[in-house]
C-alpha cells in the first residue's frame, strides 16, 4: 500500500466530515473544515493510500506555539503507520516554522492514541477537565517541545 501526504484541499472535505462522525462525538462539520481552508494560521494534511483518503490532521499556528486540532484516520486504516506519518509532516513544520511546542488534548481513555503519542515524544502537561462531551470526560494534555531551529527536546 502507498501512503502519501497532501494539504488538505476542497477534494477531501467530503471525506473528512464522514470520519470526523466515525471518531469523534462532537465533529467537525463539513463547513468548519472548509473554513480551515482559509485560515492563515492553519496546516491540514491529509494521508491517502492507494488514492483513497485514510487520514488527516490539523495544526494551528499561533505566537510559535501549535495546537493539534484533530488527528483521525479511518478504522480500515488504523496500525499502518498514517498517524505517524502524519504527525512527522507536523513536526516538519515545527522545524521551518522554528515553533516552541505542539500540543493537543486526548482522552484519558484513549489507550492506543496516549501510547502513540507518548512514542513520538509528547508528555502530559496537565488536565482539562470535563472537557468532552458524549460522554463527559477529562482531556490530558499532551506537548511535545521543541529547542528551537528545529532541534527536538
Amino acid at each position: 500500500m502507498k501512503t502519501e501526504i497532501f494539504p488538505m484541499g476542497e477534494e477531501h472535505l467530503d471525506s473528512l466530515a464522514e470520519l470526523e462522525k466515525i471518531c469523534f462525538s462532537q465533529p467537525w462539520s463539513r463547513q468548519a473544515l472548509a473554513d480551515e481552508l482559509e485560515n492563515d494560521s492553519a496546516f491540514f494534511f491529509v494521508a491517502e493510500t492507494n488514492g483513497e483518503v485514510s487520514g488527516y490532521v490539523g495544526l494551528i499556528i499561533t505566537a510559535g506555539q501549535s495546537y493539534i486540532t484533530n488527528i483521525a484516520v479511518f478504522p480500515k486504516f488504523r496500525r499502518m503507520g498514517i498517524a505517524k506519518m502524519l504527525f512527522e509532516r507536523l513536526f516538519s513544520i515545527a522545524e521551518k516554522c522554528d515553533l516552541e511546542f505542539i500540543s493537543l488534548e486526548v482522552r484519558p481513555s484513549n489507550y492506543n492514541a496516549i501510547s502513540l503519542y507518548k512514542s513520538l515524544g509528547f508528555e502530559e502537561i496537565g488536565l482539562r477537565k470535563r472537557f468532552y462531551r458524549n460522554p463527559t470526560e477529562d482531556a490530558l494534555i499532551m506537548t511535545k517541545t521543541f529547542l528551537g531551529n528545529g532541534i527536538y527536546e
